[in-house]
């Protein structure tokens, strides 16, 4: 993964950081940088080690691509949504309107409106 970087702002980032590190600091940091990714390394195949443990046989026959998120185009998905079936979406604009009832009025219906809420002296 290069996350877009080429040679020249490889470089440029290089002199950027010799002026501000200072040439007396600039080896160490650079060996922890170099420590840091390859923890970073040996961490993402640890994981990708333990997933094939725990899947199995489902890891290698898993489609990782699909997974993606640079493959997500939104004007495929609306492009698919809209070859949808029209004598299907025909037929839902038929039926009868669904009414959703909001919980407040199921716990009022459910409760039975009208009674007075339960009450214990004793409790009180």
């Amino acid at each position: 993964m290069s996350f877009g970087l080429t040679i020249e702002k490889m470089l440029l980032i290089g002199i950027i950081a010799l002026f501000l590190i200072g040439p007396d600091r600039l080896p160490a940091y650079s060996a922890q940088l170099g420590r840091l990714i390859r923890q970073l390394r040996d961490m993402a195949s640890g994981a990708k080690n333990r997933m094939r443990d725990e899947l199995g046989p489902d890891f290698d026959d898993m489609d990782w691509k699909k997974l993606d998120p640079r493959q997500y185009d939104p004007r495929r998905i609306i492009r698919e949504a809209l070859r949808e079936d029209p004598s299907a979406v025909a037929a839902d604009a038929r039926a009868e309107p669904v009414v959703i009832e909001s919980a407040y009025q199921r716990r009022k219906r459910l409760s039975g409106a009208g009674k007075p809420a339960p009450f214990d002296p004793d409790l009180t």
